[in-house]
């Protein structure tokens, strides 16, 4: 059951947005690959989209350089030297990317990098695509720190494929090991960055699957989670692993407390356009009070661009989600990332919302910046409230360094 409903989450969400106005709209997994979708294998294993295939949203530009969106790549061709990076910073990761360059071609992919790194050794890992001629350290290798034993510079597409946890790099280059390499000193974390250096480069199919995350339930009963008193929501923990939300309004409350973190949970709305929301940020013991990421999956029509009631995915009050990439009972998938007033939401692994909280301080998020460590919540909303979750992991991210 869990492959067909994740099947159907896949049909509508790819790197082209346009590509699926509903969960069935897709071809299923025996069909040829297309460039720029995540199979319902990947969405199960929790990876997201880094490149929707039609626009840069997510992305921001470090340098003066034609950085494009054409046919489904993203495209540089002249400019300055540097980088177009994620807005998004991330720790540990599995990160996968094709790439074409022409054999003259000077470019690379960044790891945890600063916007503007002040060398390839400094604020950032470069992982190359670049001739011998055009460089002492080719494709396949970390620029100033090791050599790859493989390398490519054809002006055909290739794949690199990267684990990064804490100081180790392992890199595949079209499936052949090129690379493993550790530092002692790692940063840890940054953006993810394209760049332009010399001469045309394009990429595709840029994805990524957060590592180190924990479960935050068991699956067997709600131990590490507390309800808040003198509400009539009903928490429990169902003989099929799941966490089901009934009534409202109330709340369950994390006993831990999460400041820069990734979460990843499975959602299943019940209901028509029901309401509810994923709180992070939380003041502890209090009744909702916490940046908010909404769970609510009406449209206007057939539009999945003009969400009702800001959309799932949205950070409640404060940005709408771009598009609705979930439906009513199905499963679906969340991925939130918050990092220091940064925070980001996947949706099916289409990034929905890009959001930088430049308010004042305030140690409550409904008035103001909270940058403090706080509780995870999963809502009670109101009557018809009718949700189960599954699979809720999540990792605090360590300091850059």
């Amino acid at each position: 059951m869990l492959k067909k409903i994740l099947t159907l989450c896949a049909c509508c969400i790819s790197l082209s947005i346009s590509a699926a106005t509903s969960i069935g709209d897709a071809a299923d997994e025996s069909s040829p690959a297309v460039p720029n979708r995540l199979t319902a294998k990947e969405l199960a294993a929790g990876w997201i989209l880094l490149f929707d295939g039609e626009t840069l949203f997510g992305w921001k530009d470090a340098s003066k350089t034609d950085w494009q969106v054409v046919d489904g790549e993203i495209r540089a061709t002249r400019g300055e030297v540097g980088l177009l990076h994620t807005t998004t910073q991330f720790a540990d990761f599995e990160l996968a990317c094709e790439f074409k360059a022409d054999p003259k071609t000077n470019s690379g992919i960044f790891l945890r990098t600063s916007p503007r790194p002040a060398g390839p050794t400094q604020g950032c890992y470069e992982l190359n695509i670049a001739g011998p001629e055009q460089s002492p350290f080719p494709t396949g290798s970390l620029v100033g720190r090791q050599k790859g034993t493989f390398s490519c510079a054809d002006d055909r597409w290739h794949t690199y494929h990267v684990v990064a946890r804490g100081g180790n790099f392992s890199v595949r280059l079209d499936g052949r090991p090129v690379l493993d390499w550790e530092d002692a000193r790692p940063l840890g974390r940054g953006f993810i960055g394209l760049q332009h250096n010399e001469g045309p480069i394009a990429f595709r199919n840029i994805k990524l699957r957060p590592l180190g995350l924990a479960p935050l339930f068991n699956g067997k009963d709600l131990s590490g989670w507390r309800k808040y008193p003198g509400k009539v929501s009903r928490f429990s923990a169902t003989p099929e692993g799941e966490i089901l939300v009934l009534d409202g309004p109330g709340q369950l409350e994390t006993e831990a407390v999460f400041g820069d973190f990734v979460l990843q949970a499975e959602v299943f709305v019940d209901g028509e356009a029901l309401n509810s929301g994923i709180f992070f940020r939380s003041i502890p013991g209090e009744f909702s009070n916490g940046y908010e990421s909404q769970i609510h999956n009406g449209y206007e029509g057939d539009d999945r661009s003009r969400p009702t009631n800001a959309g799932t995915g949205a950070i409640f009050r404060r940005q709408n989600a771009r598009r609705v990439a979930s439906d009513d009972r199905a499963w679906f998938t969340k991925t939130i990332i918050c990092e220091g007033p940064h925070m980001a939401v996947w949706v099916n692994g289409l990034q929905v919302t890009d959001w930088t909280d430049r308010r004042s301080a305030d140690l409550n998020p409904r008035r103001g910046r909270r940058l403090e460590a706080g509780t995870i919540i999963l809502q009670g909303h109101d009557p018809t409230t009718n949700l189960r979750f599954r699979n809720i992991e999540a990792v605090e991210m360590p300091p850059r360094r």
